[in-house]
């Protein structure tokens, strides 16, 4: 495979740390003398920006939080003027106010390149056919995928989401070779590619997948349905978009763009940072992006970083994929659970049910309970009651190995859980309505 940037992407590791070090002593002082919060936080630590030599005092600065989007909604910790600002992106705002970014033209060409960087990795050229079946808008997910795509040279194909079976023809008509949408949709599209019977006159040859936790049970599934290579790419809005992380053919973790984000796994409760290796919540530092720039940014994301050599060539540290968020983390009985774990042990329970699940909590008589929805197939649904119930028994014993605790696993029809064309709704917590 190809690499976009080797000059960036090869570097040994001391010139990259010598990179970040005076990337990140410019971005303190600029943040600084230009962002009020970061200026009344270093303050009071007693801190000033010539205190920053570089990426080994990192971990003197103060962290930041999603809280300090919202507070200073919309536009209070941007970095430049409003003029130098051309264009904006901003989450769902589902838990709160929508967290609103900014981008500079410079931004912008950065983060074209970062996802440049997964596409040649997937193995796309300029001979490329790329259809974006992010949603488009303020969601950063479709225009990231879309610039970097045109920056390689790529005919875009921009479907955004919605009308599958348009999607599909789309990807015959076309000629489509990678696809970018959520693993959930990507999911939903192989169902119906089956149902409609055309996988074999798609000439779909990767898919990159992000924007929602997936587990390696679901990218079998997905390379299976769509008879393609599934990449992992990593990225939030409030760092840059899609593409701060990105997935060579190797499959052992995604790259982080070190010459543009700084990555820590720091100890969710004592904001210990961890050694390499070691499991945590992860925290990015961006030291190149002007419009919206952000230090010790605390993603709330469950990972380990790795300096394990690659055979791809590529220098750049690797994040595991997220095993989960700290903020999504259910606590059920005591017990902690993340909905990846109920989804890995769906998908390698396997033959009978499709990867559509949904988890339900709630809170009877003062305790909590756990219901596990899992749809069947077509197979099984048509099977006799032992064989249904022999899977159910065999999810509910594997659940409670994992987990710890019981589940009460439902077996619902085919296409009775709701599909979703954008970020799939796994969990229902009905316990705040109490």
């Amino acid at each position: 495979m190809a690499i976009y940037q080797k000059e960036y992407e090869c570097m040994d590791r001391e010139s990259l740390k010598k990179l970040q070090s005076e990337r990140l002593v410019k971005q303190v002082k600029r943040m600084y003398e230009n962002v009020e919060l970061f200026r009344n936080r270093m303050d009071e630590m007693g801190l000033k920006p010539e205190d920053i030599k570089g990426v080994d005092d990192l971990y003197k600065l103060p962290f930041s939080y999603k809280k300090d989007l919202r507070d200073y909604y919309p536009y209070g910790l941007f970095a430049v003027p409003m003029k130098d600002i051309v264009r904006v992106h901003a989450s769902s705002g589902t838990t709160g106010k929508q967290i609103v970014v900014g981008y500079t033209r410079n931004d912008l060409d950065m983060w074209s390149d970062c996802f440049a960087r997964q596409l040649y990795a997937a193995g796309a050229t300029d001979e490329s056919f790329v259809q974006v079946s992010y949603g488009y808008g303020l969601f950063t997910g479709g225009l990231g995928a879309h610039d970097g795509a045109q920056k390689i040279g790529a005919t875009v194909i921009p479907t955004s989401t919605g009308n599958t079976q348009r999607q599909i023809q789309t990807m015959i008509d076309f000629g489509s070779t990678h696809l970018c949408c959520t693993p959930s949709y990507a999911c939903y599209l192989g169902e119906t590619i089956e149902e409609m019977g055309v996988v074999d006159q798609l000439k779909l040859k990767a898919a990159i997948l992000g924007a929602e936790p997936w587990t390696e049970e679901m990218r079998k599934t997905i390379e299976s349905k769509l008879h393609i290579k599934a990449y992992d790419v990593y990225g939030l809005s409030e760092i840059m978009g899609p593409g701060v992380a990105y997935e060579c053919e190797c499959q052992k973790g995604m790259h982080v763009n070190e010459d543009m984000f700084i990555p820590e796994i720091i100890d969710p409760d004592t904001l210990e940072v961890l050694p390499i290796g070691a499991q945590g919540e992860l925290v990015f530092t961006t030291i190149t992006k002007e419009g919206f720039p952000l230090i010790r940014y605390r993603t709330r994301d469950i990972a380990s970083l790795s300096l394990e050599k690659c055979s791809c060539g590529r220098t750049f540290i690797k994040m595991t994929k997220p095993q989960g968020r700290s903020d999504d983390m259910l606590i059920i009985r005591g017990v902690n659970v993340f909905p990846s774990q109920i989804e890995e042990v769906l998908l390698k329970v396997g033959g009978g049910i499709t990867p559509n699940y949904q988890i339900i909590v709630d809170r009877v008589n003062n305790n909590d309970t756990l219901d596990v929805w899992v749809e069947m197939n077509e197979d099984i649904f048509t099977d006799d009651v032992k064989s249904i119930e022999a899977t159910r028994k065999k999810i509910t014993d594997a659940l409670r190995s994992v987990l710890g605790i019981g589940a009460t696993v439902k077996m619902v029809a085919p296409k009775t859980i709701t599909r979703s064309e954008g970020k799939a709704k796994r969990v229902i917590d009905n316990r705040k309505l109490h």
